[in-house]
This record gives structure tokens, C-alpha cells and sequence, in this order.
């Protein structure tokens, strides 16, 4: 990690860490922006809570249902509970 004392570019907000030793310092973004330039947000670049989808699958193993998954499914045939994830993995 380096310490110092930089501006971001994009919103002059203050940056004092970062994970490298910046060359140059005239294109630098803080943790904010630079989620947002990769299309996340400031929940996943400070480590916060994954986004959840919602619906109404059923466990191809035990027949469970299943209200809420980290991933939006593409294929339902082969979706498992947490508990039958589990005993796989």
C-alpha cells in the first residue's frame, strides 16, 4: 500500500491510500469512482453485501424451494439449495 496525498479526477475528492505506487497522478480515482467506472457500485468495492435476485425456483436434488440466489440463474434444471450445494462441494 502507498501513502500519500492525492486528488481524484474525477470528483477531487481526497485519496490517501493506495494499492500501488501511482507514475502519474494526474488520472488517479478514488474506491467510489472507480467502482462506478466498472459498473459496480460502493457496496462491492468495500467488501458489502452481494445483490441478491429473487424468484421462485425449486431444488433439483430435494424439491426445496428457493426464494433467492447471488447469481441470476440462465438454466433452472440444474439449480440445487444451499444445503444440497453443500453436501457437493
Amino acid at each position: 500500500m502507498s501513502e500519500g496525498n492525492w486528488t481524484c479526477s474525477n470528483c477531487g475528492g481526497a485519496i490517501t491510500t493506495l494499492p500501488f505506487e501511482p507514475k502519474k497522478t494526474d488520472n488517479l480515482l478514488c474506491r467510489d469512482c472507480h467502482a462506478k467506472k466498472r459498473g459496480g457500485n460502493e457496496a462491492s468495492a468495500t467488501g458489502g453485501e452481494k445483490k441478491m435476485f429473487e424468484g421462485d425456483w425449486e431444488c433439483s436434488e430435494c424439491k426445496n424451494k428457493i426464494t433467492k440466489l447471488p447469481f441470476q440463474p440462465r438454466d433452472t434444471g440444474t439449480l440445487r439449495c444451499i444445503d444440497c450445494y453443500k453436501k457437493t462441494r
